[in-house]
């Protein structure tokens, strides 16, 4: 099951592997990210700062999500998702 988890993580942050930029948005890109993105590139440092914050936060979240999904914690027979494992 941990495998199956695993690697379908590894496929989606891989997956777009195959999406480079073309040869005019690499050239128009700065040092960071020529290659990895299409587009004009950040107007600003800001920029970098908000995607950094907001890369974090998916993190964190998506860290708790797997934790509690595969690991709930709840132990009680009563406990509400018992109804819906028992069924």
């Amino acid at each position: 099951m941990m495998k199956k988890v695993l690697s379908g993580i590894l496929f989606f942050l891989f997956g777009s592997y195959v999406s480079f930029a073309c040869p005019v948005c690499e050239r128009n890109q700065p040092a960071i990210l020529k290659g990895i993105t299409h587009g004009s590139g950040p107007d600003s440092q800001w920029d970098y700062l908000i995607v950094a914050i907001a890369v974090v936060i998916v993190l964190y979240t998506l860290f708790y999500s797997v934790k509690w999904l595969v690991r709930p914690g709840e132990k009680s027979e009563s406990h509400i998702k018992r109804m819906i494992l028992n069924n």
